[in-house]
């Protein structure tokens, strides 16, 4: 069953998938910064990027270089990927498509408290809000990398900006545990999702889902 999303006085966000279509591009964008290292490391990052969702490009970088190529990181060169990274990402973020029923949504939960808690980069995070006229729906802040979910929530926690009781919306096995072992709720999104066996992880954990943040604001 569906929680009264009217309910909560902080409603967490994911950003990719979630707030914006852009899970494909960040895949792209993986697959672009790693293809100097041959195609078949290139697939093999991005076959890791989709089955770890929710994790910073500071560490699936850091493993990609480290197990996909087999090699200590020489000076620099983390940053180089994270450059290229950078760069196909912004132009993306910038064009992908914005949730359905964002607007409304967040007119039906007025005295909620919203933040968005991403693995994507913060200031790219902001960035990009700020630009596409989304910064202003999240009056608590929003939280990204290089600081991982669990710290990102348990410190807003701990500094109350997260209050009780708070839901979590995400849309990867991860945001679902770190949404978790936070003690808060939590609903997926499934229609932008990469989370390749969802359905069977939503059914065997008893967790709700939607398709869209617009079938959250049918409850108004």
């Amino acid at each position: 069953m569906i929680p009264d999303i009217r309910h909560y006085q902080t409603i967490v966000f994911d950003c990719d998938g979630v707030i914006l279509d852009s899970n494909n591009v960040k895949t792209r964008a993986f697959h672009a910064a790693a293809l100097a290292r041959g195609q078949k490391a290139a697939n093999d990052l991005v076959d890791y990027h989709v089955s770890h969702g929710g994790i910073s490009r500071y560490k699936k970088f850091d493993y990609f270089l480290r197990h996909i190529i087999g090699k200590d990181p020489e000076e620099g060169e983390l940053q180089a990927l994270l450059d290229v990274y950078g760069h196909e990402v912004r132009s993306g973020l910038r064009t992908c498509a914005i949730a359905p029923g964002l607007q409304e949504l967040r007119r039906a939960t007025a005295g909620a408290r919203w933040l968005v808690v991403s693995g994507g980069d913060q200031n790219e995070l902001r960035d990009v809000f700020a630009e596409r006229k989304l910064a202003h729906l999240f009056d608590c802040g929003i939280y990204g990398s290089p600081d991982t979910k669990d710290a990102i929530l348990a410190r807003e926690i701990r500094d109350n900006n997260i209050k009780a009781p708070a839901i979590f919306l995400g849309d990867s096995r991860y945001d679902h545990e770190a949404a978790t072992r936070a003690g808060l709720e939590f609903v997926f999104v499934s229609g932008w999702s990469e989370f390749v066996d969802w359905q069977a992880y939503l059914e065997r954990l008893s967790v709700p889902s939607v398709h869209s943040l617009q079938a959250l604001c049918g409850q108004s």
